[in-house]
């Protein structure tokens, strides 16, 4: 473990490879699990106020599910996260040939509102935890991404590497050159 700014870093996400590969997982750290996506109080915000921009991306199940209970649920753990589908697939996806895709991500990508999925998903397979003045910054392993493991070292790309725009999102372009400098070392 390693710190970066008031981070702790686990020596997973320098050692780790890792690249996703929709073909081969079909998007199914979006179906899996057993709460939605974690959202930060301004992102609950912003899906509020554009959330008519979305809902013409969504499935009907997942208009259904955000017209009767809202853009955000409480997690188990007390955490606002992505409401689901039957318990199951986040209520913001869409499938595109078989694969799950974000509709956040996707009005995104039109230019339909001003930001990216919820960082959360954006850095996933990295969660984050939060300890007073301190974030825990770790890899969190999982079956359903063995492909992308597969992938990343197939492809020599280190978790790092492969989530480099999402970390520099979250913390930075200063703190990730600060990240490069420590995996360097």
């Amino acid at each position: 473990m390693f710190a970066v700014g008031k981070c702790l870093i686990s020596d997973d996400i320098k050692d780790k490879c890792f690249c996703c590969n929709l073909a081969d997982c079909k998007g199914c750290c979006c179906v899996e699990g057993d709460m939605g996506a974690p959202l930060e109080e301004e992102e609950i915000s912003l899906l509020e106020d554009y959330i008519e921009r979305i809902l013409p991306l969504m499935t009907k199940e997942g208009q259904d599910v955000i017209r009767e209970n809202g853009t955000f649920e409480m997690g188990i753990t007390g955490e606002y996260v992505t409401p689901l589908i039957n318990d199951r697939d986040c209520a913001y996806i869409y499938y595109d040939n078989g694969i799950a895709k974000c509709c956040i991500e996707t009005a995104y990508g039109k230019g339909l509102i001003p930001f990216n999925k919820p960082i959360s998903c954006h850095l996933y397979p990295i969660r984050l935890s939060k300890y007073k003045d301190t974030i825990a910054v770790n890899y969190d392993e999982w079956e359903i991404c063995k492909d992308a493991v597969r992938n990343g070292r197939a492809k020599g790309i280190k978790l790092y590497e492969f989530l480099k725009d999402p970390l520099i999102r979250k913390f930075g372009e200063e703190w990730y050159e600060e990240l490069l400098k420590k995996v360097h070392e």
